[in-house]
């Protein structure tokens, strides 16, 4: 771009990372900034799988109904956006887990750390694992420092320290939950870069958690000294009991309208202008000084563009642009899902068990991955005497299922909660969404390919790629990376202002 020039920025994908940049990129305009843009979206409504509906009283989420609180991106936009006395916490005090056992479902035991065990008597009394894997996770804390050479799959790690079981158990549908895929493919040095730091400094995971955790407990007691506020016991252990400890900030936040109120909000602050729906971009090209985007029957030149499509939709358009970036990008897999929403009169429902809901590992045989209950996650979310709950179906290990009929789904759902839970009353409501390639896998080797990926980038000026495919899988993630590549352009362009670069050129 030239000296003087409003730079004009092509963002590719209207997913919540794509709505990010664009918002960047907005308010940078709002300061005086010299900078236009135009947001493509190839279907007809902007936020991906955030999407959310409000039926008798109860919030329906199509997809992801929350974000990690402790990734700050996320919260921090919603308050920007006038929404911080929307968001609301989820309830923690009621967080309790299952894991599905021979059909019986099994709490998952307290005391238990990002897959690590840390209490000796919850771990010996739970019907979680066999008496066999209970002396292999005490043997555990004598292992030593293990220096990591290369990466490795999760499954091989939690098998290496605790045994088969434990990955059946409990690595694999606790990460079947989280991102749809199998911990037998998920690189361990992405997915959970702590344990591997844990196991090259401590050798036993158990005795790393711990170290961390007292760490973390002195830290606390330390600020709230500080702070002049009464010491407690520090943080709880995870697992989900939520007992003996302050609840300081609850694990997930959503907003109390849903998931699409955080869009609509978004879209609230762009210019409409700027926008184009149900228009695919059908190629990308570097030219001098820019780049070029076929869309809408036309081609137009930009300064800069952010690609905030999927990696496999990205490797098709920067195919003509770099082979081998293509290449990587198109290497890196995808997953599939399927959300079912069950509507019930919680007084038809019959009891359910305590908590937020149970997890199915793969050896039960079942299509549900997972399912919440949701009016217990998010309190003021359903009216009284409304229960939803939310079944997870697909996943690396089951994309067939996308191709079934609604009917079908919805059925093989209420079979399976008969079958664990003993439902047998008909929903009031039912809701089946389908997610095709949407939450991107961390295989072995994610690390060195996504450097890969930002070398080629940073030999291409003007482009940057967003979305959950590189640095993060979670909504604060895709946001964080969306805000940062808007914010670099910007702060790239020449401190001057003048008329625009882009031309219409077909």
């Amino acid at each position: 771009m030239n000296k003087g020039m409003t730079m004009r920025t092509a963002i590719i994908g209207g997913g919540i990372a794509g709505l990010a940049a664009a918002f960047e990129l907005e308010k940078a305009r709002a300061a005086g900034a010299a900078v236009e843009y135009t947001l493509f979206e190839s279907r007809d409504r902007l936020g991906g799988s955030l999407a959310s509906e409000i039926v008798n009283g109860a919030v329906l989420e199509r997809g992801p109904d929350s974000f990690l609180t402790e990734k700050p991106a996320a919260a921090e936009l919603c308050r920007e956006l006038g929404l911080g006395a929307d968001l609301v916490p989820s309830n923690d005090a009621a967080r309790k887990t299952y894991i599905l056992v021979k059909n019986r479902l099994v709490a998952l035991p307290d005391g238990l750390m990002f897959l690590v065990p840390t209490k000796l008597i919850p771990t010996a009394l739970t019907r979680l694992f066999s008496l066999k894997t209970k002396v292999r996770m005490g043997l555990e804390l004598l292992h030593p420092p293990r220096p990591s050479q290369q990466d490795e799959s999760v499954a091989a790690l939690v098998e290496r320290h605790f045994g088969t079981e434990a990955v059946d158990r409990l690595a694999d549908p606790l990460l079947s939950g989280i991102y749809g895929g199998d911990a037998a493919e998920l690189s361990a040095r992405t997915v959970l870069p702590r344990l591997v730091e844990m196991e090259s400094e401590y050798g036993s995971l158990t005795r790393g958690m711990l170290a961390a955790h007292s760490k973390m407990r002195a830290r606390a007691k330390e600020e709230a000294k500080n702070n002049g506020l009464p010491t407690g016991r520090g943080q709880g252990s995870g697992n989900g009991s939520g007992k003996g400890q302050p609840q300081a900030r609850s694990i997930f936040t959503s907003l109390r309208g849903g998931m699409q109120q955080f869009v609509d909000a978004l879209v609230a602050r762009l210019n409409p202008d700027w926008i184009r729906l149900s228009t695919p971009v059908n190629a990308l090209r570097k030219s001098d000084g820019g780049w070029t985007v076929e869309a809408g029957g036309g081609t137009e030149s930009y300064d800069a563009v952010i690609v905030a499509s999927p990696a496999w939709a990205a490797s098709t358009l920067l195919s003509g642009v770099d082979a081998a970036l293509s290449e990587d990008l198109g290497a890196i897999p995808y997953s599939s899902s399927i959300t079912i929403n069950l509507v019930y009169d919680e007084a038809k429902l019959g009891e359910l068990p305590d908590g937020f809901g149970f997890l199915v590992p793969a050896s039960e045989g079942r299509s549900m991955l997972a399912c919440t209950f949701v009016h217990r996650k998010f309190l003021a979310r359903t009216l009284p005497g409304k229960a939803v709950l939310r079944a997870f179906l697909g996943g690396m290990k089951n994309e067939a299922l996308l191709t079934e009929p609604d009917d079908v789904l919805v059925a093989t759902v209420r079979r399976e909660l008969n079958e664990i839970l003993g439902i047998t009353a008909d929903p009031e409501y039912q809701q089946v969404s389908r997610w095709r390639r949407a939450m991107a896998q961390y295989a072995v080797g994610h690390q060195e390919r996504t450097k890969r990926i930002a070398a080629h980038v940073a030999a291409l000026p003007g482009l940057r790629l967003v979305g959950n495919a590189y640095d993060g899988i979670g909504i604060p993630d895709c946001i964080r990376l969306g805000r940062l590549a808007a914010k670099e352009l910007v702060a790239s362009q020449p401190a001057a202002a003048g008329e625009s670069a882009g031309q219409r050129v077909g």
